[in-house]
């Protein structure tokens, strides 16, 4: 019933600007509209018409920690087809909306997907965040029985410390859930953004404290690439 529920107001998405969803846990949140994107998601579409990608490739996609790696992302998973879809600001939700452009319709073999961090600081619960994520993953894998997922937890910052709780109870969640199901790889990067007294690294971070410079780039990869190359060197 719940997946009912969230496909029936994702549909509604697409013609209004603000709506309330029902969640979850009964709370209601605004959801922003989707199409804000419209221009980011056509500049893909462009690129793919004027150099096609290859089909079987590693989707990357979420919001602008992902779209932030993209310039150093083959390098890092030098040996591995990629296809980056990042676009900054986005919630799960807005993958689900831009499931087809932005995923389903490249055939990939993988989903490399980093969400959840927008999605906490605006106001969604991390039951909320969890069951995102679930009607993300059986979306794709109704389409695709084989597509694997490696999904990185909503990352600590200094600029949103706030919400670390609420995003740690929801990547708690997102984890048990690929620890319990083939195919859902989880990958924590926490531990190497954190200082010895628990809290984020400032010099890991750019001016708005949110994002990450290169040195943060090199600690994120540090936990990210051996285990997703682990996962796919065998595919290529």
């Amino acid at each position: 019933m719940i997946y009912a529920s969230l496909y029936l107001s994702l549909i509604l998405l697409a013609t209004n600007s603000l709506k309330a969803i029902n969640t979850a846990d009964d709370s209601l949140v605004l959801d922003p509209d989707p199409r804000r994107f419209s221009d980011q998601i056509a500049a893909f579409q462009t690129a793919d018409a004027a150099n096609p990608p290859p089909r079987g490739a590693i989707v990357c996609t979420g919001s602008s920690s992902m779209r932030m790696w993209h310039p150093r992302m083959e390098a890092d998973l030098a040996g591995l087809t990629l296809l980056p879809r990042g676009f900054g600001g986005s919630h799960y939700t807005d993958v689900i909306h831009y499931a087809e452009t932005l995923i389903l319709k490249y055939e990939p073999r993988a989903l490399l997907i980093y969400e959840g961090d927008n999605d906490a600081c605006f106001g969604k619960s991390p039951q909320r965040i969890f069951h995102d994520f679930i009607f993300l993953a059986n979306l794709c894998r109704e389409r695709m029985p084989e597509l694997r997922f490696y999904v990185i937890g909503a990352k600590p910052s200094v600029s949103r410390w706030d919400f670390a709780a609420k995003m740690q109870s929801a990547n708690t969640m997102i984890e048990d859930y690929c620890h319990a199901n083939v195919g859902f790889t989880y990958i924590n990067v926490w531990p190497v953004l954190l200082n010895a007294e628990g809290r984020p690294r400032a010099e890991l971070f750019i001016e708005d404290m949110l994002h990450l410079n290169q040195a943060g780039y090199d600690l994120w990869a540090s936990a990210v690439v051996p285990i997703v190359t682990r996962g796919e060197a065998g595919f290529e």
